[in-house]
């Protein structure tokens, strides 16, 4: 298939660092939205790099993984950092020295998140005893933000009640969103309710100061919309008509996989699939909703596994591998022309093109190149899959301009850890191809994708940092130690700024 690629013309040719909030370093167990990041902005903004790369902000549920989430439109309440508390007056220093027990140089989710939410419940309680000047603004957060912070807010609480167990477990009428039921509950459960959108106003008012000082330092933000919501959401719950359910509230089909090289079983990721022909009835609105909050709080979106607006693999409910699933049209341009004609109305400028950039890994087949080039969004190359051989498609040699450009992802090892346990073979062909003795693999992989004709250029932390394996941040269908890594305060580092400002300046970036 020939298809005549043009470059997006939202975006400018640039880098940036991929790096997500919990991974900052700091004395309260998890990297939060206070002083360590402006630090970090200040020093990205010194190596000139223009793109700050994050994973998804919303509410970590099971497995503490910021691609399954309580809500699609929430922000995640163990992102508030506690020092800005204190400044507001929420929180007492005893209340932070409690936290500083906690690990520096890893998130033990099991140790933080009790102690977070321990500190939340203070700062919401003296709130409650003195709203002050926060009342106002706090009343004008739910208010803006009620099509979804209420729905949201209701379920975190009917979750609390119900001992943390996922709405399905609940109570038939509640389950089923029975109004006399769910009028109930509001009154019963009204300073749950209050408490969580206040947690959700808190995290909103500190992340949207951080994002305006990035922006005025030159640096864009790219956020994760993941293509699929958790089952145990309030997405799904308040939405059950979106999904493929069955008259219990319980999916009957969910998304993952086929069987391929790396898994003879395929990936069963359990996600309830959309109903795509009721999305359509109504203009696409869920995802335009959601597409609107998001570009709230970042500039430019990366869409997780784009090929599933494509085509999406459906997997039975009821089997326990991958195995036995059948590839289902999505809505493919049917859904991106929708989102053009609503993003066109104020939000971009009209004819500059999508803020999208498509995570197009995987399979591709000619419908998803077809749909990145009926609206010129960039797909993804990653230098540290290329090195099978001189034809491979994630060698720069093989790049477009229209593409962004990584040495690696969240979802694979550093490019160290990868150099370390890569075949003879491969390592060979790397060093051969990029002219180097693979002493420093992971600033070599960085020139590279620098060097390239891609219009962004981007490396996680951890390459910058030339850091091991130890140092990945996710296993795929691994289940625990995930998500896990933190820098060092020690990691803001005068020589690696340096070394980026003048590969920037060097590469036009």
């Amino acid at each position: 298939m020939s298809i005549n690629y043009k470059v997006n013309m939202a975006f400018k040719r640039s880098s940036g660092i991929l790096f997500h909030p919990t991974s900052l370093p700091g004395p309260y167990g998890i990297g939060d939205l206070g002083p360590q990041a402006y630090r970090f902005i200040d020093w990205l903004a010194s190596t000139h790099c223009k793109i700050w790369q994050i994973l998804p902000l919303g509410p970590t549920g099971y497995g503490d993984s910021p691609y399954q989430c309580f809500s699609a439109f929430a922000g995640n309440p163990y992102l508030i950092s506690p020092d800005d508390l204190l400044v507001e007056g929420l929180v007492t220093q005893a209340d932070l020295d409690a936290l500083k027990d906690l690990p520096a140089s890893r998130v033990d989710f099991g140790l933080v998140i009790p102690k977070k939410l321990d500190l939340l419940l203070k700062a919401y309680q003296h709130f409650q005893s003195d709203p002050g000047e926060l009342r106002d603004a706090f009343s004008y957060f739910c208010a803006e933000n009620a099509f979804w912070l209420d729905d949201f807010s209701l379920f975190m609480a009917l979750k609390e009640a119900n001992g943390g167990g996922a709405w399905n477990g609940w109570d038939a009428a509640l389950r089923t969103r029975k109004k006399a039921a769910l009028n109930k509950a509001k009154k019963e459960l009204g300073e749950s309710i209050e408490r969580y959108s206040f947690y959700q106003f808190l995290f909103f008012r500190q992340w949207s100061r951080l994002r305006k000082y990035a922006n005025e330092r030159g640096i864009q933000i790219m956020g994760d919309i993941p293509i699929f919501v958790a089952y145990d959401s309030a997405d799904v719950w308040a939405n059950p008509d979106l999904f493929f359910l069955d008259e219990a509230g319980n999916p009957t089909v969910v998304a993952g996989v086929p069987p391929d090289i790396f898994s003879t079983t395929g990936q069963l990721w359990g996600n309830p699939l959309y109903n795509w022909k009721i999305h359509k009835k109504d203009g696409y609105a869920w995802w335009l909703s959601r597409i609107r909050a998001v570009l709230q709080t970042v500039d430019i979106l990366r869409f997780d596994h784009f090929r599933g607006f494509a085509g999406y693999y459906e997997i039975p409910a009821t089997d326990t591998t991958a195995e036995h699933g059948r590839w289902v049209p999505g809505p493919g341009k049917d859904l991106f022309r929708a989102v053009d004609e609503d993003l066109g109305n104020g939000v971009i400028v009209p004819g500059t093109g999508l803020p999208i950039v498509a995570e197009d890994l995987g399979l591709v087949t000619p419908d998803v190149i077809e749909l990145l080039a009926a609206f010129d969004l960039p797909g993804m190359k990653v230098l540290q899959f290329g090195f099978s051989g001189p034809d491979n498609p994630f060698l720069p040699h093989n790049y477009i301009p229209n593409c962004v450009a990584y040495t690696g992802t969240h979802d694979n090892d550093t490019a160290v850890g990868w150099y370390v346990s890569a075949p003879e073979a491969e390592k060979d062909f790397a060093r051969r191809y990029l002219g180097v003795d693979g002493h420093h693999f992971s600033w070599d992989l960085i020139r590279a994708v620098w060097k390239s004709v891609a219009v962004f250029a981007i490396a996680p932390m951890q390459d910058v940092l030339s850091l091991g394996g130890e140092a990945r941040m996710n296993f795929p269908s691994k289940l625990g130690g995930n998500w896990e890594w933190r820098m060092s305060e020690d990691d803001f580092r005068e020589d690696l700024a340096a070394g980026l400002r003048d590969l920037n300046w060097m590469t036009l970036r």
